[in-house]
């Protein structure tokens, strides 16, 4: 199959412009995850660096698909993104449910407000938020299979980091000494 049959051939709708600006909010997540870790001392737990990843490659497919002048490569870095943005949203989701339920306490991300988790979930539903909006743009043959795909895939990307994430280490049997700097079991009084 050469690339004029591939799935995304005749998909048009994603603008340069759009594909950038897109580009640009990936490169804040990205930005913040990097900062979190190596100015603010943070370490990435297993979730955490899945949605780093997840952020990254939504970073660099489109930053590949700003670069096309081929208006279906735009089109498909832009559902690679989507897949990527929700893949990371879902994640970012589980994350935050652990937390809210007691099952993990995570670090203070920027200036305190909210936990780091708690940040990159809502880094991720503006993202993904951005994404759908370019990507209900997109006319062509194919266009609601090659969606749902990459919905499909998102969310099959999501399970299975979350599947392949090590388990928890055992709850501490004493308080903590200083508050978190990674996602950790949180200490229940007996």
């Amino acid at each position: 199959m050469d690339a004029a049959q591939g799935p995304t051939a005749g998909l048009v709708g994603a603008s340069p412009r759009h594909v950038w600006m897109a580009a640009a909010l990936a490169l804040l997540g990205v930005a913040g995850s990097l900062w979190l870790s190596l100015w603010m001392g943070l370490v990435a737990c297993p979730l955490c660096f899945y949605q780093r990843s997840f952020a990254m490659a939504a970073l660099g497919a489109l930053v590949l698909g700003g670069l096309s002048r081929d208006a279906g490569a735009r089109a498909f870095a832009v559902l690679v993104a989507a897949m990527a943005a929700l893949a990371g949203l879902a994640v970012a989701a589980f994350h935050v449910s652990l937390e809210l339920r007691g099952i993990l306490e995570c670090p203070k991300g920027f200036w305190e407000v909210g936990t780091s988790p708690q940040q990159s979930l809502a880094y991720f539903v503006v993202l993904s938020l951005f994404l759908v909006r370019i990507v209900v743009g997109l006319t062509g043959p194919g266009r609601r299979r090659t969606v749902g795909a990459a919905v499909v895939l998102g969310l099959a990307f999501a399970a299975a980091s979350v599947a392949s994430a090590p388990p928890l280490p055992p709850r501490p049997t004493k308080p903590y000494a200083a508050p978190p700097t990674i996602c950790r079991p949180p200490y229940e009084v007996p």
